[in-house]
């Protein structure tokens, strides 16, 4: 686009409109923007399964802990070991472990507490 512009002496001169100065983005530039987001996107999700997942083992070893401890509370008051729905009838439990993908059981001889699979 070109317009005329009158010059010192008068006379009149053509001045190109400064379209290389517009401020924006090139269809190219936002293509690079969005590939970039893409990937971080994809590296975020998979750090947070990775952390899910030892989430998941951590709440085990902590159910196994606490019913294992519910277990020797009992032993030291009645000399015996029971199964882990006495250890909540006998209020050393609020309720037996329930994580999705386990199961806890509680060895009447030994007096462990064990979860298949292993955390």
């Amino acid at each position: 686009m070109h317009f005329a512009r009158v010059g010192p002496e008068g006379t009149a001169m053509l001045q190109a409109s400064h379209r290389n100065e517009e401020s924006g983005f090139t269809l190219v530039e936002l293509l690079v923007v969005i590939v970039i987001l893409g990937v971080l996107a994809g590296i975020v999700v998979f750090a947070v399964s990775g952390i899910t997942n030892n989430s998941t083992k951590s709440a085990c070893k902590s159910d196994v802990a606490t019913s294992q401890t519910a277990e020797d509370a009992y032993y030291a008051q009645n000399n015996a070991y029971v199964t882990i729905p006495a250890l909540v009838t006998a209020k050393l439990l609020r309720a037996a472990p329930t994580l999705t993908g386990y199961t806890f059981q509680a060895d009447l001889v030994a007096g462990t507490v064990t979860s298949t699979p292993a955390c």
